[in-house]
C-alpha cells in the first residue's frame, strides 16, 4: 500500500470507524431490548434475556479468549495492558446492560405472577411448599453433589466452563479457622424446580435450583454452621489455535483441541450479590485475573436457564405460531428436479419449509436411481440430522457421496466428528475441510442421468443444513440447474476434494481466492456509473460488517455520491453519516422472533430498474474471516422473479419500523418507532409482514 493509502485509511479509522467489540455490544443491547421492550410477549421476553446471556458467553469465551491469547503469548507488557484496558473500557459498557437485565427479569417475574406462572424465591414459598422443595432435593439434587474443599491440603477442584457454583464459608465449632467448600449447581438437572404444593389448577409455581442447593446445603455440612454462601460463575477461553503445519491429520489436531478446551484458561468469573472477599479474592488469584474480567450482579448469574421457562407451553404469553409453508409446486407429489429444470427457484426460510425444500433435496437424491452422485458441504449439522441419514442411504444406494464436514465449527466440532465418523462407517467419502482455512460455504451437489448425459443441480444456501435452525433463522436457498453456475459449484468440489493450485470461476464469487477483490471491483463500478450519469445504488443485507477494504471502498462510493443503505444485524464498524466519509451510506439492525441470517448483495449496475440489477446471496460476510480465511461462496441471482423476491425483502426491511433499529453516526443505535400515517409494512415490521405474505402467496 502507498503512504497515500495508508495515511487515508488511518483517518477512515480515526473519523468514521467503530471499535468491533463495542458495536458488538451494542448488537447485543438491541436483543436485551427485545426483553425489555412491553409489545413482546412475557414468554418471549424470558427467551431474549436468556439470548442475551448466551451471547455473552460467547463473546467472552471466543474474542475475549482470543484476545487474551494474544496478548499474553505475545509476552510484552505493554500489550498485556493494552488488553486489559481495552476490557475495563468493555466492562463499563456491559455493566449498565448486566443492571437492566436483572432489574427487567424482577418486572417480569411479577408480569408473570399476574399470568399464573410464579417464578418464587425461598423466602416467597409457605412452609408447605419448603417442604415439598426440601424433599426434591433430599431424592433428586443432594446424591448427585459433590462437595469439594477449598484449601491447600486439597487438590484444586477443577471448575467448568460456565459452571455456577456455590462457595461456602463453614465454621467449625471446634475450631477458629473457617473452611471453605465448593459445590457445583448441578447443570445435569431441571434448572426451575416445579412445585404442586399450593398451587391452583392453571398454575405454575418454581424454584431456582441454585436457591434450592442455598437452603438446604446445611444437611451437606452436618455439625458445622454456614458462615457465608457466595454464588460464582466460571468462563473459560474456547479460543484454542490448531497447529496446522504439523503432521498430524485435521481429525487428530481438533480431537486434541476438544480434549485441551475444559482446561483453558478462565476469562471472566461472575460473582452473586456481596461475595465473600476470601472466596473472591482467591478465585482471582488462582486463574490470574483482574478487576477488569470480574462482575459482580444482582439477580441470576445464568439466565440461559430461563430457556426452560420459555418453552412452557402457554401459547397466550408466546409468539403467534407458525409453520413453515412448502412453496408451490414443491408439495411431496412434485418431481422436484423436474421443478428446478423449469427454471432457478428460491427459497427463504422459515417462511418456507426447509424440510420440504432443502432436505427433501438430498433425501430424494438418495433414493433417485438417476442420481449418481451426491457431494456437501457441512457446517453445523444439529443432533438427529436427516442429512447424515439420506447420505448414508446414499452409500447404501452404490451412489458416490463426498461430504466436507468443517471439524473446526467452533463448539460443534463433536458433533461434526460424531457425524464424520458415521457417514465414514456407510463408505461416504468424508474431507475434513482444508488445511489454513474454515469451510463456511452451504453447498449441495447432485448429479443425475438424462438423456445421453448427466445433468448437475446445485443448492446455494447462506445458511446451515440444520433442520433446528431452520426454522429459527431467516436464511436464503438457491436451486438451480444453469451449467455455467454448477460448473462453477463443481469445480469447487474438485478444489476441495482434490488439490488445485488457481482454480477458475466464471460466475461463483469464492473466498478466499477472489471474493474481495470481486465485491471492491462492483463497488467501485458503481462510482463509474454514477460518474457517468447513470443510475447507482448499494444494498446488502449481511451479519457484520468490518473488512477494512471493503469498508473503504464503500466510504470512496459514498464520497462520491452513490446511496448505499446496509442492513446489518450485528457488529458494523464504519460509522454511517459522517462528513468528508460517509454521508451517503445509512445503516439499520433488524431484530425480532427470527435471527436475521441471510447475505444478500444488490448493486444498481448503472439500471434505472432495481431488478434488472446485479443480484448475488451466499454465505459470506463482510468481514476480513470471511473473505481471507474461510471458504465461502456467493451466487448470481439472474431471474427476474427470484429478483423481485429479494428486492421485496430489502424494501420490507428499509421500511421496517416495528424490528428496525438506524445506527447514527457516533455509533449509536436508535430503535425506529411507527408513527400515524406510516404503512402498515412500518408497523408490523419485517417477520409479521413476511409471514403475511408468504401465507397469502402460498395459500392453496
Amino acid at each position: 500500500m502507498s503512504k497515500e493509502g495508508r495515511s487515508r485509511r488511518q483517518a477512515l479509522l480515526r473519523e468514521a470507524w467503530v471499535d468491533r467489540d463495542l458495536s458488538w455490544l451494542a448488537f447485543n443491547r438491541r436483543v436485551l431490548s427485545e426483553a425489555l421492550d412491553d409489545r413482546t410477549p412475557l414468554l418471549e421476553r424470558l427467551k431474549f434475556l436468556a439470548i442475551f446471556t448466551s451471547n455473552l458467553d460467547e463473546f467472552y469465551m471466543k474474542r475475549v479468549g482470543a484476545m487474551r491469547t494474544r496478548a499474553y503469548a505475545a509476552r510484552n507488557p505493554v500489550g498485556v495492558e493494552q488488553f486489559h484496558a481495552h476490557m475495563e473500557r468493555l466492562r463499563t459498557a456491559l455493566f449498565p446492560m448486566l443492571i437492566e437485565q436483572a432489574e427487567c427479569f424482577e418486572r417480569l417475574r411479577g408480569l408473570l405472577a399476574g399470568e399464573g406462572v410464579r417464578l418464587a424465591k425461598w423466602t416467597e414459598l409457605d412452609d408447605a411448599q419448603r417442604e415439598e422443595a426440601s424433599d426434591y432435593f433430599d431424592q433428586h439434587v443432594s446424591p448427585a453433589l459433590t462437595p469439594l474443599t477449598l484449601d491447600p491440603s486439597h487438590p484444586f477442584p477443577f471448575m467448568s466452563n460456565l459452571s455456577t457454583s456455590w462457595g461456602f464459608v463453614l465454621r467449625d465449632p471446634d475450631s477458629p479457622d473457617t473452611v471453605n467448600v465448593r459445590v457445583k449447581v448441578p447443570t445435569s438437572l431441571p434448572q426451575w424446580v416445579a412445585l404442586r404444593t399450593g398451587v391452583a389448577e392453571g398454575q405454575r409455581c418454581f424454584v431456582s435450583l441454585q436457591d434450592l442447593l442455598r437452603e438446604n446445603a446445611y444437611k451437606l455440612f452436618p455439625g458445622v454452621t454456614i458462615e457465608h454462601a457466595t454464588l460464582f460463575r466460571v468462563s473459560r477461553n474456547a479460543d484454542i489455535a490448531i497447529e496446522e503445519d504439523t503432521d498430524n491429520s485435521i481429525k487428530e489436531m481438533v480431537e486434541e483441541q476438544v480434549r485441551q478446551r475444559r482446561f483453558q484458561p478462565v476469562v471472566r468469573l461472575e460473582f452473586g450479590e456481596l461475595p465473600r472477599s476470601e472466596i473472591r479474592d482467591g478465585l482471582m488469584d488462582r486463574f490470574e485475573l483482574r478487576d477488569s474480567d470480574v462482575f459482580e450482579l444482582e439477580g441470576p448469574l445464568d439466565y440461559t436457564s430461563l430457556f426452560q421457562l420459555a418453552s412452557l407451553p402457554l401459547a397466550e404469553l408466546r409468539d403467534p405460531p407458525w409453520s413453515p409453508m412448502v412453496p408451490l409446486g414443491m408439495d411431496d407429489e412434485a418431481d422436484l428436479f423436474a421443478v428446478i429444470r423449469a427454471g432457478d427457484v428460491l427459497v427463504h426460510h422459515p417462511y418456507e419449509s426447509f424440510d420440504a425444500t432443502v432436505e427433501r433435496f438430498i433425501r430424494d437424491a438418495a433414493a433417485d436411481p438417476a442420481v449418481t452422485t451426491i457431494k456437501m458441504t457441512v457446517y453445523r449439522l444439529g443432533d438427529d440430522t436427516p442429512f447424515v441419514r439420506s447420505l448414508i442411504k446414499a452409500a447404501e444406494n452404490a451412489k458416490q457421496v463426498a461430504c466436507l464436514v468443517e471439524l473446526k465449527a467452533r463448539f460443534d466440532e463433536e458433533r461434526n466428528l460424531h457425524w464424520a465418523n458415521e457417514l465414514q462407517k456407510a463408505g461416504d467419502h468424508v474431507i475434513y475441510g482444508v488445511r489454513g482455512l474454515k469451510t463456511h460455504t452451504k453447498l449441495a451437489l447432485v448429479v443425475r442421468r438424462e438423456g445421453d448425459g448427466l445433468r448437475a443441480y446445485a443448492h446455494i444456501g447462506t445458511g446451515n443444513y440444520h433442520v433446528k435452525t431452520a426454522r429459527m433463522y431467516t436464511d436464503y436457498g438457491l436451486f438451480t440447474c444453469d451449467p455455467t453456475i454448477t460448473r462453477d459449484v463443481v469445480n469447487l468440489f474438485h478444489h476441495l476434494t482434490g488439490y488445485s493450485r488457481q482454480p477458475k470461476f466464471e460466475r461463483l464469487l469464492v473466498a478466499p481466492l477472489a471474493m474481495r477483490e470481486r465485491f471492491i471491483g462492483l463497488i467501485r463500478r458503481e462510482i463509474e456509473h454514477l460518474q457517468a450519469g447513470r443510475p447507482a445504488r448499494i444494498v446488502a443485507k449481511i451479519n457484520q460488517l468490518e473488512d477494512l477494504p471493503i469498508c473503504e471502498a464503500l466510504s470512496d462510493a459514498s464520497q462520491a455520491g452513490v446511496p448505499i443503505d446496509l442492513i446489518v444485524r450485528g457488529f458494523c464498524c464504519l460509522r454511517p453519516g459522517v462528513a468528508g466519509w460517509t454521508e451517503n451510506l445509512r445503516v439499520r439492525s433488524v431484530i425480532g422472533r427470527f435471527l436475521e441470517h441471510g447475505r444478500v448483495f444488490h448493486f444498481a449496475n448503472g439500471q434505472e430498474d432495481p431488478l434488472e440489477g446485479d443480484f448475488y446471496l451466499g454465505s459470506a460476510d463482510w468481514m476480513d474471516r470471511n473473505l481471507s480465511r474461510r471458504v465461502e461462496a456467493v451466487t448470481p441471482v439472474s431471474a427476474r422473479n427470484l429478483r423481485e423476491r429479494l428486492w421485496e425483502d430489502f424494501l420490507i426491511q428499509l421500511e421496517d419500523r416495528r424490528n428496525a433499529w438506524q445506527m447514527q453516526p457516533d455509533g449509536t443505535y436508535v430503535q425506529l418507532r411507527a408513527e400515524k400515517g406510516d404503512s402498515k409494512v412500518a408497523r408490523e415490521g419485517t417477520h409479521v409482514t413476511h409471514m403475511k405474505r408468504t401465507r397469502a402467496r402460498l395459500r392453496r
